[in-house]
């Protein structure tokens, strides 16, 4: 599945460097718009001559885990600090990603990132977008970064 390695490369050295947390990249896969449950979602929009989204998708349990290793400070409820921290990390993976796609860094802009977070919801697929999602786990716990791009002809 295309840029699937440039999502586990991405993911690895923005975890390990910046949150100082190993995470270990499973097989990727096609998302469908299954219902997220318990969880929160960082996601950065592209816009340009590729269009798509950028997003991470955590268990509230990984969230609180990755937001105390990112800040040094115990988090134990899905807050402002969980949701600036996740958007965060999908800004970084989609600044990343933008890199490897538009290297002259002047034909895919990325939006602000925002997060959103509930005990069920749903993040669509964008129509036409070729998408590609890869899993993650850390001391037991995981997440999953999605990627949705759709070039304009």
């Amino acid at each position: 599945m295309e840029h699937a390695q440039e999502i586990i490369n991405s993911t690895q050295e923005i975890f390990s460097s910046m949150i100082m947390l190993d995470v270990t990249p499973g097989e990727p896969f096609i998302r469908n718009n299954d219902k997220l449950i318990n969880s929160i979602s960082g996601i950065v929009g592209l816009a340009g001559a590729t269009k798509g989204m950028l997003a991470i998708h955590m268990t509230n349990a990984a969230a609180l885990a990755v937001t105390t290793a990112f800040l040094g400070m115990d988090v134990e409820e899905i807050d402002d600090d969980v949701r600036d921290a996740i958007g965060e990390l999908a800004n970084m993976l989609a600044g990343s990603i933008k890199s490897i796609l538009d290297p002259s860094g002047s034909d895919i802009k990325l939006s602000m990132p925002s997060a959103i977070y509930g005990e069920d919801y749903s993040v669509d697929c964008l129509a036409g977008a070729e998408a590609v999602t890869v899993p993650f786990a850390f001391d037991g716990l995981g997440f999953v970064v999605e990627l949705q791009l759709r070039k304009d002809s």
